[in-house]
């Protein structure tokens, strides 16, 4: 219970209080395009933080295991997009377009940095090995993401027009690459400074979300939403989370026979997806009122993978502990 709480970030409380703000009192006018204009700046703030932390060497380092190291990126950029796929294709007629795109965009993303290292921490497993399986992952993601997202998405039926393809390089790649080259000098001050930048770059995530949000309350793209939608989309998204684990469990024991400590590396960093790469990146390449939709599935995602994947490492390191 105590690792279950601990995963059950406050942060997230924050999201669903900005979300009632964007119902409440969502920007409008001149206060929109300031919000907005501020959203953007967050986003290049938040891709340029992202390119001072990782640090590429730790994924080079990794690349000694390297079987596991493939299998990682093949679960989050092989694996997901053909459930995605799936999904998208076979959802029921009456889901939301914007929510099957949201649930495809969702299986599109880089695997989380910070709970893959922290549950395979707890479950007894490889943690090098996730430190670098989750760095390449994100590292590779910034540039492997937007591309497939631009190919399924667009062959979907979501244009991504060359606007698109500008913003992506100028607000996502540039300040990544700039982060990268500067890490020499600066990734010192950024680690000293991790708990000021943290609460930065949730803020910034935060004034995404306020933006995405207000988009759909003002032009009334919510109205189409009902519980029926949300429970059907709650019950997508367990059931893909569900397929993440089940699979990547049976890749790691029965196909590639992995040692345990690697095989929690694989499940919980195979398994998983950022929404701290997602919520800008969703941004950048969707604009118009559907664009909270989108988001929507990935928020749920990210809690209910927070809340399975803390129940699983703990009983993995209880069973550690007992051997």
């Amino acid at each position: 219970m105590q690792t279950l709480l601990r995963f059950l970030d406050p942060y997230i409380g924050l999201m669903m209080l900005v979300v009632a703000a964007a119902a409440l009192l969502p920007a409008r006018g001149a206060g929109a395009q300031i919000a907005g204009g501020a959203a953007d700046a967050g986003i290049v703030f938040l891709f340029f933080l992202y390119g001072a932390r990782l640090s590429p060497q730790a994924a080079l380092s990794g690349m000694t295991h390297w079987r596991l190291q493939l299998a990682v990126l093949a679960c989050t950029f092989l694996l997901f997009p053909m459930l995605g796929i799936i999904i998208y294709r076979l959802a029921p007629a009456g889901l939301s377009g914007a929510l099957r795109t949201g649930i495809l965009f969702l299986c599109l993303l880089p695997s989380t940095v910070q709970s893959s290292i922290a549950f395979t921490s707890i479950a007894r497993g490889n943690v090098p090995a996730a430190l670098c399986a989750a760095s390449a992952s994100n590292i590779l993601g910034v540039f492997i993401s937007p591309l497939l997202a631009g190919w399924l998405l667009q062959r979907g039926g979501v244009v991504l027009s060359f606007d698109n393809v500008v913003d992506i390089i100028l607000q996502l790649l540039a300040p990544f690459v700039a982060g990268q080259l500067l890490r020499p000098w600066i990734g010192r001050w950024v680690q000293d400074n991790k708990k000021l930048l943290g609460y930065a770059d949730r803020g910034s995530i935060l004034l995404i979300i306020y933006v995405a949000f207000s988009k759909g309350m003002v032009d009334n793209s919510w109205t189409n939403i009902g519980l029926t939608d949300m429970a059907l989309l709650g019950i997508i998204l367990a059931g893909l989370l569900a397929a993440a684990l089940s699979l990547t469990y049976l890749f790691g024991r029965k196909l590639m026979r992995l040692r345990v400590e690697d095989e929690i590396v694989l499940q919980f960093s195979g398994s998983k997806k950022s929404l701290a790469s997602g919520l800008p990146m969703a941004t950048v390449l969707f604009s118009g009122p559907q664009l909270g939709l989108i988001v929507l599935p990935l928020m749920l995602f990210h809690q209910l993978q927070l809340i399975v994947c803390a129940i699983l490492a703990r009983h993995y390191g209880a069973r550690a502990e007992a051997a």
